[in-house]
């Protein structure tokens, strides 16, 4: 994965912890990783 598409994961994930709580934080965070490592595989970032 490129540099750039690690700090927006880690902002998201950041932002998911400052908003969200309980499960809802992990199951965002699961869902930012997924998301970004289709993305990824697609060839749409890095």
């Amino acid at each position: 994965m490129s540099i750039v598409t690690i700090i927006i994961a880690l902002v998201l994930i950041f932002l998911a912890f400052k908003v969200l709580t309980g499960l809802l934080k992990f199951g965002a965070i699961l869902a930012i990783i997924a998301i970004a490592a289709y993305l990824y595989s697609q060839g749409y970032l890095g």
